[in-house]
């Protein structure tokens, strides 16, 4: 828990406090030879929406740690609107995993899912050293599946990085049992 200094109590963090969303439309110099964005310029735009939804969270400096996932579902023409939608999906020590999902309005202005990431930030001090963050506390069903996704996410890149020994990565196994 936080504990808010100007109201003296202890507050819950959720995923929707570091709730973050921009919009913003396609122009012509961020598009590649088909006319669509470039995917480099929707990488760098996620990572600004999941870096807000970051700082928002852990109310420090963070700096990303990695990209973990990134689905280009749909390419995003020129001239279309598209909305970054940014959260924190689950608190660990020092670092944070942020899902984020991008939607496009069609022709009639109806919102369509065209990709998503998921991006991990660390919370550093104001020289660069980690530092602890606040646990969050999922509230929807839809939050509490990336909320235990996270975990699993996380033993995964550890296994893989020869951070963690398989036998030890539980909700892994949990998996396949």
């Amino acid at each position: 828990m936080a504990f808010d200094k100007k109201l003296n109590i202890e507050v819950i963090k959720t995923p929707k406090d570091s709730l973050t969303i921009l919009t913003d439309s396609v122009l012509p110099g961020e598009t590649n030879a088909l006319n669509n964005l470039f995917g480099g310029e929707l990488l760098a735009r996620m990572d600004r929406a999941a870096s807000i939804s970051a700082r928002r969270h852990s109310e420090q400096i963070v700096v990303t740690s990695s990209v973990n996932n990134v689905s280009f579902g749909k390419a995003i023409p020129i001239g279309t609107t598209v909305t970054i939608e940014a959260k924190v999906s689950r608190a660990f020590t020092t670092s944070m995993e942020v899902f984020i999902d991008v939607w496009v309005d069609d022709d009639s202005g109806k919102k369509i899912k065209a990709n998503e990431a998921i991006y991990t930030f660390v919370a550093v001090d104001s020289s660069g050293r980690p530092t602890k963050i606040d646990p969050i506390h999922p509230e929807t069903e839809e939050e509490k599946k990336r909320y235990d996704a996270a975990l699993r996410r996380k033993q995964l890149s550890l296994v893989l990085a020869g951070k963690m020994k398989a036998d030890d990565a539980t909700e892994l196994k949990a998996l396949f049992s």
